[in-house]
């Protein structure tokens, strides 16, 4: 006769048995989900056809972005959901992807749980216009270029350092930080940039020295001034700044961190490096 412990175990592993086989039984595969709904290349959307981006452009943009475990992955226009299934099955990453069509998010959604990925992955329906999706560290696209543009302010608000790719189509006058064109098509990447055009006042942290500098800003593109010197290095990515300037025959370099309207750097003239403060004034 089997002891109370050793019956209580064997219940314990029968009742998970029966809900692992429940859970298999009740868990949809792709077929499944397709019987409930097949997407056909081109069918109309609110603003655009649906045209599935391939799987090896899909993983070439997540690359180019620099997906990680650590990102919330936002697809706008998510269609099939592939963008964001592929962002967690190969990149360990939350997404949410934004479809208009109900039928599609439905879809896309059944993928997502058919694939395994459902706790990380939550197709939504709604409009990508309403939709607030500042929380995100990734932004995917599939749009035309006038609905780019449309999204333009919204994503240049975003956090600096928000990296957005585009497959196939740009955003007029803000040129891409990189670009990559394969066979599987083109597509672009940008990262929001910190506001930073207007006067900054940096001071040493630990002695009196300070400088002024002025800055003058197109999307990432910086030139400027600073002591009235203009700057021979500017560059901007993200939160992430590198200014260079010479005066009185010695080169300043400063790289820093930028927070609203303050900026934490690192000044270096000659072999001396200390830690300033910026302030736009």
């Amino acid at each position: 006769m089997l002891r109370a412990p050793a019956q209580i175990c064997i219940r314990a592993w029968l009742m998970a048995a029966l809900l692992a086989m429940a859970l298999q039984a009740s868990a949809r595969d792709r077929d499944e989900c397709e019987r409930q709904f097949q997407p056909q290349t081109g069918q109309a959307g609110k603003d655009v056809v649906w045209v599935p981006t391939n799987d090896g452009l899909v993983t070439r943009m997540l690359q180019m972005a620099g997906v990680t475990a650590s990102d919330l992955v936002y697809d706008l226009g998510a269609g099939d959901g592939k963008i964001a299934i592929a962002a967690a099955k190969q990149f360990g990453a939350r997404a949410v992807g934004v479809e208009y069509n109900p039928a599609m998010a439905e879809l896309a959604q059944c993928y997502a749980e058919a694939d395994g990925v459902a706790d990380r992955v939550r197709i939504v329906q709604g409009d990508i216009f309403e939709t607030d999706f500042s929380a995100a560290s990734v932004v995917t696209l599939y749009l035309l270029p006038e609905l780019n543009l449309r999204l333009r302010p919204t994503i240049l608000k975003m956090k600096p350092g928000t990296r957005v790719v585009s497959h196939s189509f740009l955003m007029d006058d803000w040129e891409p930080d990189d670009r990559s064109s394969t066979e599987d098509g083109q597509a672009y990447l940008w990262i929001v940039p910190a506001q930073v055009d207007g006067t900054w006042t940096f001071r040493q942290q630990d002695g009196k020295d300070r400088f002024t500098v002025k800055l003058e800003q197109v999307f990432q593109n910086l030139s400027g001034s600073a002591d009235r010197q203009t700057l021979v290095e500017a560059k901007l990515n993200g939160p992430r700044i590198e200014l260079a300037f010479t005066a009185r025959g010695t080169l300043t370099r400063i790289a820093g961190h930028v927070e609203g309207n303050r900026i934490q750097a690192q000044v270096t003239r000659g072999n001396s490096t200390s830690t300033y403060v910026g302030t736009r004034t």
